[in-house]
């Protein structure tokens, strides 16, 4: 029995753990998305920015897609947050609703902008398969949940979140490179970006195999103790 309790225990804390680190997770994205906002903000406050210069006479396309991005960060983050909460439940289902719709006018917005851009193929290509995996992920959530598959729901929508913060962690890329001396040529932009959403992904899903395993290991080494 005490070896039952003490692998009880350390399941407990184990399940414990993961939640922590999970929420700490969240939190950094938030300031990720939060962060990429203020700056997009600033950046783009004014017509008068350099920041227009090659946007100026697609502007529209731009406010399009900066509209529905900033939406779709903020509101991806309240999904998080109310996934749990069984009093918050048409809260989180209306929210999602709403987030789907800003989501689908941010890539209205980035495909008026890759259709008018003066960019190298390389890049406009990257930025299409960002917007594409951002439509499958989040397409792949919609049908799970709308077939009840709630776990399933949650992994595509955390894949489409992270696909979401793909501009954010972009920037933090290119200030990186910029800030080491590396000339952003079209073919680094273009890695940058294939990277701002393939390399989250993999990293999420390593997180995931890594705590399936920890979590498979600890009721077996419980279930091995004496009774």
């Amino acid at each position: 029995m005490t070896g039952s309790f003490q692998g009880t225990a350390r399941v407990g804390r184990s399940t414990a753990a993961f939640g922590v680190v999970g929420i700490v997770l969240w939190l950094a994205l938030g300031v990720l998305g939060v962060g990429f906002l203020h700056a997009a903000y600033l950046k783009y406050a004014s017509l008068d920015s350099p920041a227009y210069a090659m946007f100026l006479s697609r502007r529209g396309w731009l406010w399009c897609h900066l509209a529905g991005g900033v939406v779709g960060i903020v509101l991806g983050l309240l999904q998080f947050a109310t996934q749990r909460w069984r009093r918050a439940w048409r809260l989180h289902r209306w929210s999602g609703r709403v987030y789907f719709v800003a989501m689908l006018v941010a890539m209205f917005g980035a495909a008026g902008l890759i259709a008018t851009s003066p960019a190298p193929v390389v890049i406009r290509l990257a930025f299409t398969a960002t917007s594409l995996a951002w439509l499958v992920t989040a397409g792949f959530g919609l049908a799970a949940i709308r077939r009840g598959r709630v776990q399933a729901h949650r992994r595509w929508m955390v894949r489409a979140y992270l696909v979401t913060l793909a501009p954010a962690v972009f920037r933090l890329a290119l200030a990186f490179a910029v800030g080491h001396g590396v000339a952003p040529t079209p073919a680094l932009i273009a890695v940058m970006l294939w990277g701002s959403w393939v390399l989250p992904l993999l990293v999420h899903a390593l997180g995931q195999r890594v705590a399936a395993t920890l979590s498979a290991a600890v009721p077996r080494e419980a279930d091995a103790r004496p009774q």
